[in-house]
């Protein structure tokens, strides 16, 4: 790790959002300054809890974001002339939005006074960590949770909640019970919190979201269960669940759109509720025949469920409707859609102890395009050519990096959590049969180590997978044609072949280095050929320094430089989950204000990779 006295003039001025005074910035010319103040409703002084602020520029609805501190000022700079949208969210608060207008550059001051959301838990502190007498409380409860023992879970977990009440962990739990006593009213409150505390949690936003629908919550549990996919499209729950906030909302295409997710990413006969949903989004649109094959699937694949008889109802009736509309009778309509309880037919919430982790890549069942034989050859050629321009285009960048991590223990709960923020630089070069990255991270704060003593690297790593010299390391598999955030994709599953050498990753424990070969997925876009997603997981566990399983998710987004006049793909956010040292560890990297560095050829090879440069041979430019 390098000292901030060792980091050029260049990297010092990176980073654009930082709360500090004012007048102690160098501004760049033609920037202006937002400095934003927090206040609550209910008492003249400053917030009594950290707040996030997210700037979106209205012209490129490019954005940045930042969490101030309790009782803290939050100042954004090097803003560009223009139009933005102010949000700023707190735990416990509603939202609040305000239009800023910068017409010069000069500091401009914004208050914001959030009020209260009347729906909210209160809470005493907003720290995520849990004391250990609280910790251990939690422990039996999950054990006796599991076990059907509600009312002396309930005991154990109110003690729990009393020593650490604002914990995304316990306030899950305590949904999760008053959902299984069905006190619903009680379960969405503390989800709600749950949700707020842990805003990634899958698992919590679908509990929330079902628990919306229990209580005909409709818009609500849309919200929620959209969130939640977001969080983990893999979930088939939660499409299914989308499916009937959908159907109650009579959105029938975008039910049936869900319902065939749903169908199509469940394993085995998992996800047949998902057929009823199907069928009755059918008849909302008026495809009768395509509705009765959908419900006679889940009458099969169902048999002992309780809502089977109704099921056989509506079909006998469908039918008998098909009949009466050919000889000129009247039509049953889109109300046979509500004899159904469609929450009935979806497999009741279960505490897993792997929901703090997403599945195995191959456990993992892509949703495709029905019909679109893949390109493999051209696909591979595209998003090779892609990444060696990459390489060919980019010396040295940098970027401001915050790192998430949570610890957790044994059965999810979590343990420490800690953020950090970094200014990154990556360097790139090339050797004969191979391709180098140097990462250097250097600590804003200036604290020593790596969050529990554990450094995670070489995100930016993973296209080179698809890189013309490094391809014959790797199994191809092109899966087929798929959609990522509305684009149409390639989906390649790879898998590092063990007769080959691996350049791609090793742990190093000890001073030892340990060979990791890994396999994966990369969604690829059918027009371009960029990569813009990447999961991976490790082949096989490494028990010689307790490696049981790694999973990361990376993904990729262009990033705009004015004055090459081109845009990279590179690195926006990066998610790893580590079984390791016989703990679990969960870590999000995300990525902003790219800088990207040019060096004169010239004087390349005289520069050691990821060594810094200064000087007349370098020069830096930021993207907008």
């Amino acid at each position: 790790m390098q000292s901030l006295a060792q980091i050029p003039d260049q990297l010092q001025q990176m980073n654009s959002t930082q709360t500090f005074d004012v007048t102690m910035y160098k501004n760049a010319p033609n920037r202006a300054v937002i400095s934003v103040h927090v206040f609550a409703e209910e008492k003249p002084n400053d917030l009594d809890r950290p707040a996030r602020l997210d700037l979106a520029n209205l012209a490129n609805h490019l954005g940045v974001f930042m969490v101030t501190p309790a009782h803290g000022g939050a100042v954004f700079t090097n803003v560009v002339l223009g139009k933005y949208d102010l949000t700023v969210t707190a735990v416990g608060y509603l939202s609040s939005h305000q239009d800023v207008t910068v017409l010069s550059p000069v500091t401009q001051q914004v208050d914001i006074v959030l009020h209260r959301d009347p729906y909210a838990v209160s809470l005493n502190e907003a720290s995520g960590s849990m004391p250990t007498k609280a910790k251990k409380e939690a422990r039996r409860v999950v054990s006796l949770l599991r076990s059907g023992q509600l009312d002396d879970a309930r005991k154990h977990l109110e003690k729990a909640y009393n020593l650490s009440p604002s914990n995304a962990d316990l306030n899950f739990l305590l949904g999760y019970l008053h959902f299984q006593q069905q006190d619903y009213e009680q379960a969405g409150r503390y989800l709600s919190t749950a949700a707020s505390l842990n805003p990634h949690s899958a698992q919590t936003l679908t509990l929330l979201g079902r628990t919306n629908l229990l209580r005909e919550n409709y818009p609500a549990a849309r919200s929620a269960l959209e969130q939640a996919i977001l969080a983990d499209s893999e979930d088939w729950q939660a499409h299914d669940l989308l499916a009937v906030a959908y159907l109650h909302e009579k959105e029938y295409s975008m039910a049936r759109d869900e319902a065939q997710t749903a169908i199509a990413k469940g394993v085995r006969n998992a996800s047949a509720s998902a057929e009823l949903a199907l069928g009755q989004a059918l008849i909302g649109l008026g495809k009768r025949e395509e509705a009765v094959q959908a419900l006679k699937i889940f009458v099969n694949e169902s048999r002992e469920h309780s809502v089977v008889s109704e099921v056989r109802t509506m079909i006998t009736n469908l039918q008998k409707t098909e009949v009466g509309s050919a000889a000129g009778g009247n039509s049953i309509g889109a109300d046979i859609t509500t004899q159904v309880d469609l929450i009935a037919a979806v497999p009741k919430p279960v505490l897993s102890i792997q929901t703090w982790r997403p599945p195995d890549i191959d456990d993992a069942k892509p949703v495709l395009t029905p019909g679109e034989t893949c390109p493999a050859t051209q696909v591979l050629a595209g998003s090779g050519e892609r990444v060696r321009e990459l390489v060919q285009d980019v010396t040295r960048f940098g970027a401001d990096e915050v790192l998430f991590h949570r610890s957790l223990d044994s059965v999810g709960l979590s343990a420490y959590t800690e953020t950090r923020k970094y200014s990154y630089v990556a360097a790139i070069s090339t050797r004969p049969g191979s391709v180098v990255i140097d990462e250097y991270r250097t600590d804003r704060n200036v604290q020593a180590g790596d969050p529990d003593s554990i450094s995670t690297t070489g995100f930016v790593m993973l296209p080179l997978v698809f890189h013309p010299e490094i391809q014959g390391d790797f199994e191809f598999d092109c899966e087929g044609q798929g959609d990522w955030n509305g684009q149409t994709v390639w989906l390649m599953h790879f898998r590092q072949r063990p007769d080959r050498p691996n350049r791609m990753q090793d742990y190093t424990v000890a001073g030892k280095s340990f060979r990791i070969d890994l396999k994966g997925r990369a969604w690829i876009s059918a027009d371009k050929f960029q990569i813009m997603r990447i999961d991976a997981d490790i082949v096989t566990p490494i028990h010689e320094i307790q490696l049981l399983s790694e999973h990361q998710r990376v993904e990729f987004g262009p990033v705009p430089f004015a004055k090459k006049n081109t845009s990279l793909w590179l690195p926006k956010d990066a998610e790893i989950y580590l079984d390791f040292g016989k703990h679990h560890y969960y870590r999000r990297h995300s990525f902003d204000h790219y800088m990207l560095f040019d060096v004169d050829v010239a004087e390349k090879d005289k520069v050691p990779p990821g060594a810094p440069t200064s000087g007349p041979t370098a020069t830096a430019e930021k993207n907008p």
